[in-house]
């Protein structure tokens, strides 16, 4: 798969493909049904298919101070898609022209003209332009217009919520509830960064911790999680985690530190990919070290209980 920054001045082996229309942040259920409205029209024009998203996302442009929200990296979700079977994934910048560019001008300049697009999915409540000024019917009548394709994917949900989200995802995610936003999202929720130096007291209590900032991911619920986690070569290895400020030994900005079970590498610099997979208990603040390590060791094991018979 290809990840193209921008939509202007493209060869033309760049163009030409049907394209799913959206921002796509978790690439969760309901946003795969759109992906696949625009892969069935690629292979009924024998096109290429694309994705199209926005980077940074609309949300963050248009509320820069907003609190943390996105629920995958820009790597994630190109590794996503590309599984999903994309040729092309078109990252556009969300700057001041974008914000301002009338539904018509983006679908003409962009869709058309940029991108060369044949055929253009969305979703039941897309909205683009200018003050969210087009939807599926406006879209329908561009696609008559500029000569491209339209389908519009209905929502898709299930006993629990009529419309798989990644409001929905989220507010899983605060609620300690991993398993619920798997379920949207059709694989675990992961945070992904790169390892860094802590404090290095969990070698020193017995259960080294791998640390990753939290950045701009959505905040899940502080506490411990039973996790598994890919290296860069490729390994996955269970482990526990907390997601927390350190209330015990030091308030810190919020980030994941993992503990791999039987594992003894340095990590310092690598990039770590870490699923939460369930919500143990929340962050807590020990009157001493000695109960924090015996806390740990209990939720090592719940989470090799949780684990061990996935493996």
């Amino acid at each position: 798969m290809k990840v193209i920054h921008g939509w202007r001045d493209l060869e033309s082996a760049l163009k030409g493909a049907s394209v799913a229309l959206g921002e796509f942040d978790g690439v969760h259920r309901g946003h795969q049904r759109v992906i696949a409205a625009a892969a069935e029209a690629a292979a009924n024009l024998r096109a290429p298919l694309g994705v199209i998203s926005f980077e940074p996302h609309p949300r963050r442009w248009f509320q820069p101070s907003a609190e943390p929200f996105r629920l995958m990296s820009l790597s994630q979700q190109a590794r996503v898609l590309e599984d999903l079977g994309a040729d092309f994934f078109y990252v556009l910048n969300f700057d001041a022209e974008m914000a301002n560019m009338s539904d018509e001008a983006f679908a003409r300049d962009v869709l058309k003209a940029g991108l060369g697009a044949r055929h253009v999915a969305a979703g039941f409540d897309v909205t683009f332009g200018k003050g969210r000024s087009g939807g599926p019917e406006p879209l329908a009548r561009y696609g008559e217009a500029f000569d491209f394709g339209v389908s519009i994917a209905q929502q898709v949900g299930d006993d629990r919520a009529a419309k798989y989200s990644s409001s929905a995802v989220r507010e899983a995610l605060k609620a300690g509830r991993p398993d619920r936003a798997a379920e949207i999202l059709g694989r675990p929720f992961a945070i992904e960064g790169v390892v860094i130096e802590g404090q290095k007291l969990g070698r020193k209590l017995g259960f080294p911790t791998a640390n990753v900032f939290a950045g701009d991911y959505v905040r899940p619920r502080l506490g411990s999680y039973a996790t598994r986690s890919r290296l860069a070569d490729g390994r996955v290895i269970p482990g526990v985690s907390n997601f927390g400020v350190n209330p015990t030994t030091g308030l810190v900005e919020a980030r994941l530190e993992v503990w791999l079970f039987d594992f003894d590498e340095v990590l310092y610099g690598q990039t770590l990919d870490t699923d939460l997979i369930a919500f143990l208990r929340p962050e807590l603040k020990f009157d001493n070290l000695q109960a924090l390590i015996d806390q740990v060791g209990r939720d090592a094991d719940d989470a090799r209980a949780i684990l061990t018979p996935a493996l």
